[in-house]
């Protein structure tokens, strides 16, 4: 999904969540949550969209609609011991969607 589509998808309140994941080495990936299914977000030569950070994800979402916003980081320890990520031990924390910052 690009960010055209998922824009249209929120404009017609079919998107349940956004959740900007958070990997090692400051990489942040998008993915919307609709129906209990995930869709990663991709850029517009259809490569996974990288960003740099939680400011940079509200910099680059700035024209949408309100959404819920969640902060999730992985399990470090999984991947450390080589086991595969579960759910359980993902911690999912939710943020605001529009920064203090902007007016």
């Amino acid at each position: 999904m690009n960010l055209q589509e998922l824009n249209a998808f929120a404009i017609a309140h079919k998107v349940d969540e956004l959740n900007l994941i958070s990997l090692e080495g400051g990489i942040y990936l998008l993915e919307a949550r609709m129906h209990g299914a995930a869709y990663p977000l991709s850029d517009a030569r259809g490569k996974v969209l990288h960003l740099r950070s939680v400011e940079h994800a509200r910099e680059v979402l700035h024209a949408f609609p309100t959404l819920p916003f969640n902060l999730v980081h992985t399990s470090v320890h999984d991947e450390m011991c080589g086991l595969g990520a579960s759910a359980e031990e993902s911690l999912k924390v939710p943020i605001a969607f529009r920064s203090a910052w902007q007016g």
